[in-house]
């Protein structure tokens, strides 16, 4: 493996590194934070006269009545039909958009308002909240959904802004690595780490990451020095 003059680092290596199992398992911890927060919010506007320890206990009842397991089910039903409503067959998504497109055409906000509905109910049914509320909550339900929709999108255009902001940074560190400046390196490669947090785990994006990685371990175990050898070098395409 080498740095080629286009500061692409070629990846020869095909060993699936990303699953389905992965990026499912990315987009219910993601899409789970947007409808916790949304959740947040939407009771504190339709429950105005509860003080904050109330909100929360109405909250926690909900998720009691298996409101996060019904939203993962939702997200998982979303994206299995949206992958074949969009034509993605291969079982992983290769870029952020196709993974918003099958989440958004595999109806995520309806599934979600169906739990709602369910939790509520059963919720109610078990005592776990009184009518009133229940009543409340139904009637607000659509405001809740609004806000999911919104911060859904607006996640998956952070997450967009992340693939677009990790490839500067994978370039500045290929540059760095050229002008043997092993700080500037170092600042990018943070930041790579840090981008890499916030995306959906795919193929390419974290085969070219892990390539870096290698690298960037290899010279710096060299006690930072750049003279290493045609093994080495492969060696750290091989571990990807």
């Amino acid at each position: 493996m080498e740095l080629e003059k286009d500061n692409n680092i070629s990846i020869n290596n095909n060993n699936e590194i990303v699953n389905e199992k992965d990026q499912k398992s990315f987009l219910e911890t993601s899409i789970g934070k947007v409808v916790d927060s949304a959740l947040d919010v939407g009771l504190r506007m339709i429950l105005p006269d509860f003080v904050e320890d109330g909100v929360l206990e109405v909250k926690d009842s909900l998720i009691k009545g298996g409101l996060k397991e019904g939203v993962n089910t939702a997200i998982d039903g979303a994206i299995d039909l949206g992958k074949s409503i969009i034509g993605v067959f291969t079982g992983d998504f290769d870029n952020i958009t196709q993974a918003r497109d099958a989440v958004k055409s595999g109806g995520i906000i309806d599934g979600i308002s169906d739990v709602l509905d369910k939790i509520i109910d059963k919720t109610n049914s078990e005592g776990l909240i009184n009518s009133s509320i229940a009543d409340l909550i139904s009637n607000g339900k659509d405001s809740i959904l609004d806000n999911i929709s919104n911060n859904i999108e607006k996640e998956f255009t952070k997450q967009i802004d992340s693939v677009d902001k990790l490839s500067d940074y994978e370039n500045n560190w290929k540059d760095a690595f050229e002008e043997k400046n092993f700080d500037k390196m170092q600042d990018a490669f943070d930041k790579i780490k840090n981008e890499l947090e916030n995306i959906l785990p795919m193929e390419n994006t974290i085969k070219e990451a892990r390539v870096i990685e290698n690298l960037h371990t290899l010279i710096q175990n060299n006690g930072k020095d750049f003279n290493l050898t045609k093994e080495q070098l492969e060696l750290a395409n091989m571990l990807t």
